[in-house]
């Protein structure tokens, strides 16, 4: 599957897509793909060791329109508040999970939702909520940043503390969100 890295205002992340589809995005990809450590930032990166077919080929060259739309929605988004993404996805995952992402899409830029909003609207409990926004494959695109725990900030893609928390409140300042308390 081609994938990318990409510089962003926090770092480096980490793009995967198919044909049509952006299918995940990776906040900490150097840590996650250590054979990916030496990519040049917003390169397309084969996968190692793999023989190219024509039809990978092929595949590859119907994907770089779909890198470039990706590219280009986040590169928007990085760089000016308010814009959102209309990016086709494939998102593995339950269909619970599907549920609570597709409420989160829901939630417009600069607004928040609490984990315990987003249950009672799906008749389920806040950490049920929490567990899909940690399986979301596509963070920053369907926004589980957005959801924010009841007494502050809560966590980010399993982090309470660390370099993805701190992820979550620059996105949200970004998007003109006051400030959570933690």
């Amino acid at each position: 599957m081609p994938h990318a890295l990409m510089t962003t205002p926090f770092g480096l992340i980490g793009l995967r897509w198919s044909a049509d589809a952006l299918t995940g995005v990776d906040l900490d990809p150097l840590l996650s793909r250590r054979d990916d450590a030496t990519a040049t930032p917003g390169s397309c990166l084969d996968l190692a060791g793999r023989e190219r077919s024509e039809d990978s080929m092929a595949q590859e060259a119907s994907g770089e329109d779909m890198r470039a739309t990706i590219m280009r929605q986040l590169t928007d988004y990085f760089g000016r508040r308010g814009v959102g993404f209309d990016l086709p996805l494939a998102l593995a995952g339950t269909l619970f999970q599907h549920r609570v992402w597709a409420l989160l899409r829901a939630i417009p830029a600069g607004e928040t939702r609490t984990y315990g909003e987003i249950a009672r609207a799906l008749g389920t409990a806040a950490r049920a909520v929490g567990q899909a926004c940690r399986a979301n494959p596509c963070p920053i695109v369907v926004p589980c940043h957005r959801v924010v725990a009841a007494r502050g900030l809560g966590g980010f893609a399993g982090d309470t503390s660390g370099r993805r928390l701190a992820i979550k409140r620059w996105l949200l300042h970004h998007e003109g969100v006051a400030e959570c308390a933690s």
